[in-house]
């Protein structure tokens, strides 16, 4: 026993030293990727001096509070970078360990899964920005760890620390709401009665509403309203108003967007893990413990059965990615052993090119040329067309103002802004209503390869509200540009 257990942990610790050379490599040269990872910077920065204003930003106010600290020996957007890919890789350290555990797969093979959950090219890519993403597939990977034992060994403290790691979940990201229905399908299955027993419910419903009062007071103690944090939950199921893309609605079914996303960029392991386990189902029983491809199964199928109803973007399916390289592994190691090595390397192998391809290529940056240029003439403040990719590169008297209708324009240039930086951040984002100015004569451009990555066009359609299709089409169009980042001046 001991024994497999060292062969395990080696075998993990391996593989995960590896795949941090995945995530890391080629990092240092990128930039921020997206708007909320530059945002999320900034806000950091803000709480880190005591300024609360935006705590609940996404309502995720720990995600703010566990980075601060770091703001307080550095503002270099790197480090936290760095920091949040290395929480990215622990959480796939945390669900493989979980998984050979439980699975009792030898040492070799526990590394085998690491590397072929975490190379899944969106795992990689949400992976290396500054978004809630890495915390938020740890504190899944503890919950589906916790909430797996409390079904088998039904108890008080099982159910408590699943519930732990919930309320975490809720503190990093408002969508481990959408966990509490698939939660309820597996507590009428388990069908034991347990959250109703001895006042667990009411200590459960106490637990879950603890971060809401601490850290709702500490939002009052900083002259925000007390009701902020539920608010920003009601906002993004029913917005106000139509975003500056256009979009209203948070409905839009569709069941073919997820699938069509795995068919074309990710491994095709992906459908025997997400389609194999429906062989298991005819010999299940209600109120039978579910078997481990099961369990691991149904969180897969509720989250792309749920997902499929909302608005899309490859992000939306962030815990199943994982799920389905794993339960893929798990069928494959019915095969003698060289056959699984042969055919879940190939498969590394393949996810290594992909990311190569879709990840690697895109990731060096030109905007450091941009601040040099900018500091070179002495230019000042300067507004940008949507993105502020260029905020990391610039100190911060030097602010980038994001603009995004063509008045703002007229405005900042009466305050004194000389420049304009057209950001083909706008084609991402689908805000069109600064396209004209696309085609005025540029005092200098530069190409920046990641504003037309195909991943990162997809990821903005759940912002955009368009369908897979529609969203390659804008992809299609970037990438005819020569170049990405066009200077020009404000006379």
């Amino acid at each position: 026993m001991l024994l497999s257990f060292s062969s395990r942990l080696l075998g993990l610790l391996t593989a995960l030293v590896l795949l941090t050379m995945v995530r890391l490599y080629g990092l240092a040269g990128a930039a921020l990727p997206d708007y909320d990872s530059v945002r999320n910077w900034q806000i950091v920065q803000e709480v880190a001096t005591g300024r609360l204003t935006h705590l609940f930003h996404h309502g995720s106010p720990l995600f703010s509070l566990v980075y601060a600290p770091v703001a307080w020996i550095t503002t270099d957007y790197r480090v936290f970078q760095h920091l949040n890919a290395l929480g990215a890789v622990g959480a796939v350290g945390l669900l493989s360990a979980f998984i050979s555990r439980e699975a009792r797969l030898p040492g070799w093979q526990a590394g085998l899964l690491v590397l072929l959950m975490g190379t899944s090219l969106l795992l990689t890519f949400s992976g290396r920005d500054f978004t809630m993403s890495s915390w938020s597939l740890l504190c899944f990977a503890g919950l589906l760890q916790a909430y797996y034992y409390r079904l088998r060994r039904p108890a008080a403290n099982t159910l408590y620390r699943a519930v732990g790691w919930l309320v975490l979940g809720l503190c990093f990201n408002y969508k481990f709401l959408l966990v509490l229905p698939i939660l309820a399908v597996l507590e009428w299955w388990q069908a034991d009665g347990l959250l109703w027993r001895h006042g667990h419910w009411w200590r459960v419903a106490g637990l879950m509403a603890a971060p809401y009062l601490l850290l709702g007071t500490v939002g009052v103690l900083a002259g925000l309203p007390w009701y902020l944090w539920p608010a920003i939950y009601y906002k993004v199921a029913f917005p106000d108003a139509a975003n500056a893309a256009g979009r209203a609605a948070t409905i839009r079914p569709d069941g073919l967007y997820y699938l069509r996303y795995l068919w074309e960029f990710e491994s095709v392991v992906v459908w025997l893990g997400l389609l194999g386990p429906l062989l298991l189902l005819p010999r299940l029983r209600r109120g039978t413990a579910l078997p481990l491809e099961v369990y691991l199964a149904v969180w897969g199928w509720c989250l792309l059965a749920g997902m499929s109803l909302l608005v899309k973007a490859p992000r939306g399916l962030l815990w199943a990615y994982g799920l389905w390289y794993a339960l893929a592994l798990l069928q494959l190691r019915r095969l003698p052993a060289a056959a699984l090595a042969a055919l879940v390397l190939t498969a590394i192998g393949l996810n290594v090119a992909r990311i190569q391809r879709e990840i690697y290529a895109y990731a060096p940056t030109a905007y450091p040329a941009v601040a040099v240029w900018l500091q070179q003439h002495r230019a000042g403040p300067v507004a940008s067309t949507i993105g502020i990719g260029l905020a990391p590169f610039r100190t911060p008297a030097d602010s980038v103002q994001p603009i995004f209708l063509p008045q703002q324009v007229q405005a900042l240039r009466r305050r004194g802004y000389r420049y304009l930086l057209l950001d083909g951040y706008w084609r991402v984002a689908n805000v069109r209503t600064l396209e004209a100015w696309w085609h005025r004569p540029a005092v200098a451009v530069w190409r920046e390869p990641q504003l037309t990555s195909p991943l990162l066009f997809l990821e903005h359609s759940e912002f955009t509200g368009l369908g897979y299709e529609q969203t390659l089409r804008l992809q299609h169009a970037a990438s005819r540009d020569s170049t990405q980042l066009r200077l020009i001046e404000l006379e």
